[in-house]
């Protein structure tokens, strides 16, 4: 769910002008609130690590308050190292 102040299709915007990442929005009651990650075909690690990097480096353009480190802890799973620990949110 998004925080307080913040619209989710602002934040899909930012990412497609910003990266040309092109996310879903949400449906019906969920439009502006929240946004989707769909893919159509193959799709990889490197492709899922391309994704969250674009997601992550939005919300920070978007000043979307969030816990960094997403992607250092998905690259640990998918490497197979322990889950690193995240750190605490920092406020935008």
């Amino acid at each position: 769910m998004r925080p307080d102040g913040h619209d989710a299709d602002a934040f899909r915007k930012i990412v497609l002008e910003n990266f040309d990442m092109s996310l879903g929005t949400g449906l019906n009651k969920w439009k502006g609130k929240i946004f989707r990650i769909g893919h159509i075909g193959h799709f990889n690690d490197l492709m899922l690590m391309g994704t969250l990097a674009g997601v992550e480096m939005g919300l920070d353009l978007a000043k979307v308050p969030h816990r960094a480190g997403g992607v250092t802890a998905a690259m640990a799973v998918l490497t197979g190292k322990s889950v690193v620990e995240m750190p605490k949110a920092a406020v935008a």
